[in-house]
């Protein structure tokens, strides 16, 4: 392929994702697509523009889109480095239990009504674990084929975690921690 060839192929991907860029940052309640353009078309050429709308632009909705960006990559890099370890396209982190031991490490940081650094620092560690854990079993387990067995690992962790959120949940207070509980485990970038 030729350099052209890799450019074309780099615009078709980039493109999109600034056009979409764009069009996040002008959805909201505050100010729209029109209000967006305008905002941005004076900071384009130097031009005063209305401070509440240039924060709301710059402070709140430019930072959350470009952190959507960087996290769906670290998921995209997550993803491929799964399905190329175990050579496998349809492979995800809840194969070998990661997101379920991050989500018990969030569930038990809210329900000890941590502040938040604490409590991502504690799905951090909880992910970790997971993964940890499915190792050590796969390694107690030898078998024929230790990518099987690590999946099949995986999979009984995944479980065991699954249930330690449910069990939480249900000993949460239900007008204060269940309700961040649910919130946290379906993500937001709030």
């Amino acid at each position: 392929m030729t350099a052209d060839g890799r450019k074309g192929n780099l615009w078709l991907l980039v493109g999109p994702l600034f056009l979409l860029a764009l069009v996040s940052m002008s959805v909201g309640k505050y100010a729209g697509p029109a209000e967006i353009a305008g905002a941005l078309r004076a900071a384009l050429s130097g031009q005063p523009s209305d401070p509440v709308l240039s924060t709301v632009l710059w402070n709140v909705r430019l930072p959350r889109v470009a952190g959507a960006i960087l996290i769906g990559a670290a998921l995209a890099a997550a993803g491929a480095t799964y399905q190329g370890l175990f050579r496998n396209p349809l492979v995800s982190p809840d194969i070998l239990g990661v997101s379920g031991g991050a989500s018990l490490g969030a569930v038990i940081g809210i329900f000890l009504s941590l502040p938040v650094l604490a409590i991502q620092a504690i799905s951090f560690a909880g992910g970790l674990l997971a993964v940890a854990a499915v190792y050590a079993v796969g390694m107690a387990i030898r078998g024929r084929d230790p990518a099987l067995t690590l999946v099949l690992a995986g999979i009984a962790i995944g479980a065991l975690v699954g249930a330690g959120i449910s069990l939480i949940k249900i000993l949460a207070d239900p007008y204060d921690q269940l309700p961040a509980i649910t919130y946290w485990l379906l993500g937001s970038l709030a």
